[in-house]
Formats: structure tokens, C-alpha cells, sequence
């Protein structure tokens, strides 16, 4: 047998040879020594109560333990693997061990209450997601940007009033959350993000917007509710992809040309908005301005009614 599941254990029970342990969801405060199974490759121990990592065999490719109870991660970890999850645990610092493996793709430290990465981070150069949401983080390093993400990037729901320049070095990646954190202003250098599909921003400090954001040539999301923006660049209308700009919740007083930007969703709602641009997209099939201050009925209102196009006021 390959692949074996549980449920309901409190204890491993005795299993054969297997490369695949499923072991997610159960009751599991501790495991014996697995480090001589040798065909093991996935383990599996997600929402269990474990205090410790197991031992484990030298060359595990994939362990998730997200949900348990691990104050400390071991010394010494097997160099063969290739996904690391240990979010959701009781973690408040990375040993050395996680910065030296070098085969990892996708490493998820989220959910705990890690202060510090350090920056041999930058070693990590196959990976290809990070999750580091809901930590205690003051800042990153410089050297995040020395990876080659491609799939996504958390960093939502930690302490961050600035992020390097260097992350615009990340041209592949696809995904990047900087939600709920103090961020005041943004380097310029995001604008090189060359890959972005969506980007998350809401519920930070901005007040602004780089006009570098108008090279963003594949974004088809972006996110930024609930900051302090008041005005937007010229350059956002330019974006030939963008497809949903949520900015509900800020002090916009006004919207620069939107009208080439193919927008199928834009929220306005909660700002202070007196007047609309004369044209709109004519894509929008949800155009929501509740909450603001406009007079009488702008007339690309009607037009975009024709269209199919939801108006909420």
C-alpha cells in the first residue's frame, strides 16, 4: 500500500511500508520515530495537538503539520523536502534548519508569532510560494527579493509600516497580500512586478498611490479598500487587464480617466466623491457608489444601465 488515511487516532497505529501518510484531523499528541521509514514521502499530520515534530525519515519530500501546537521547530530537518507547513502553530522564531532547505518550493509559516526572518531567506532560491500572514512581523528582509515566487507572497496581517524596494525584483510572482498591516507609502519598485494578477492591499495607512502601478500590465485585481487615499494616478488608466478595483473606504474626492480600463467591478463606495467622469468603462456590470456625495444623476449612469451594468447609490 502507497497511501494510507486516519481518522479518530490518538495514536499511529501499526502501519507497513507506505509512501504517503495521511494523518490530518485527528487527535495525535505525539508519534514514535519515523525516521526508518524509508519510502516515506508525504506526511500529513495537519490538526492534530502535536508539541514537536516527529523525526522523520532523511528523505521526506513533503511534511504539513498546520494546526498543532509546536513552540519550536527541530535542528535538524530532512535536506530532501520540498513543502514545509508549520502555520498555525505556536512558532515565534525560524531556526537556521528551515534557511537550509534548499529544495524547497513552498514553505508555509503563517498563523503564528514569528518577529523576525531572517535574511537567509534569500538562499531559498526554489521557492515559489511563501505564506508569513498573521505573524508578528515589524519588516522583511531585503533579500525576499533574491526568490523567484511565482504563485504568491502573504505578508497580510502583521506590523509592516514599510516593504523593501527590493520585492519589484519578484517579476514572476502572481500574488501579493499586504493587507491589514500600517503601511504608509509603497516603493515605486512594485510597479515592476511584471507578473501581477492581483494585488491586496486594504486596510493599511496609504494615502497614496505609486503612478508606477500603471505598468502593471497583467494585474486584473487590485484591492485597496479602507486606506486614506485621496487621490489616484493618472497612470491607473492605462491598465489593459484590470478586471475589479475595490476602493471603498478612503477620501477620494475625485477619479482620474477610467474609461480604457476593461473594469467589470468598481467600488466606490464610503468616499467623498461630488462628481463622476464624464465616461466610464463601458465593460462594468457592477458600479457601486453608495455612501458618497454626488448630485443629481450623472448621465454615463443611464448609459451603463443600458449596458446591463448594476448601479448602487
Amino acid at each position: 500500500m502507497t497511501d494510507l488515511a486516519w481518522r479518530g487516532l490518538t495514536a499511529l497505529p501499526d502501519v507497513g511500508d507506505t509512501e504517503v501518510l495521511q494523518l490530518d484531523g485527528n487527535h495525535l499528541t505525539d508519534l514514535p520515530d519515523l525516521s526508518h521509514r524509508g519510502s516515506l514521502r508525504e506526511l500529513h499530520l495537519d490538526g492534530n495537538r502535536l508539541t514537536r515534530v516527529p523525526d522523520c525519515p532523511p528523505h521526506l519530500e513533503s511534511l504539513f503539520l498546520y494546526g498543532n501546537a509546536i513552540a519550536e521547530l527541530p535542528q535538524t530537518l530532512p535536506a530532501s523536502l520540498r513543502h514545509l507547513a508549520v502555520g498555525g502553530n505556536r512558532l515565534t522564531r525560524v531556526p537556521d534548519a528551515v534557511w537550509r532547505l534548499t529544495a524547497l518550493e513552498s514553505l508555509n509559516l503563517a498563523e503564528n508569532r514569528i518577529t523576525e526572518i531572517s535574511p537567509a531567506i534569500g538562499g531559498l532560491r526554489r521557492l515559489r510560494m511563501l505564506d508569513l500572514g498573521h505573524n508578528a512581523l515589524s519588516g522583511v528582509p531585503d533579500e525576499l527579493g533574491d526568490l523567484d515566487l511565482t504563485d504568491y507572497l502573504y505578508l497580510s496581517d502583521n506590523g509592516l509600516t514599510s516593504v523593501p524596494p527590493s520585492l519589484g525584483r519578484l517579476d514572476r510572482l502572481g500574488y501579493l497580500n499586504l493587507t491589514d498591516n500600517r503601511l504608509e507609502r509603497l516603493p515605486d519598485e512594485l510597479g515592476d512586478l511584471a507578473g501581477l494578477v492581483e494585488l491586496r492591499l486594504y486596510n493599511n495607512l496609504l494615502r497614496t498611490v505609486p503612478a508606477s502601478f500603471g505598468r502593471l500590465g497583467r494585474l486584473r485585481e487590485l484591492h485597496l479598500q479602507g486606506n486614506r487615499i485621496d487621490e489616484l494616478p493618472a497612470s491607473l488608466g492605462g491598465l489593459p487587464e484590470l478586471r475589479i478595483l475595490d476602493l471603498r473606504n478612503n477620501l477620494l474626492a475625485g477619479l482620474p480617466s477610467l474609461e480604457r480600463v476593461p473594469l467589470t467591478h468598481l467600488d466606490l463606495r464610503n468616499n467623498r466623491l461630488r462628481t463622476l467622469p464624464e465616461t466610464l468603462p463601458l465593460t462594468l456590470r457592477k458600479l457601486d457608489l453608495r455612501w458618497n456625495k454626488l448630485s443629481g444623476e450623472p448621465p454615463v449612469l443611464d448609459r451603463l444601465r443600458a449596458l446591463g451594468c448594476v448601479v448602487l447609490r
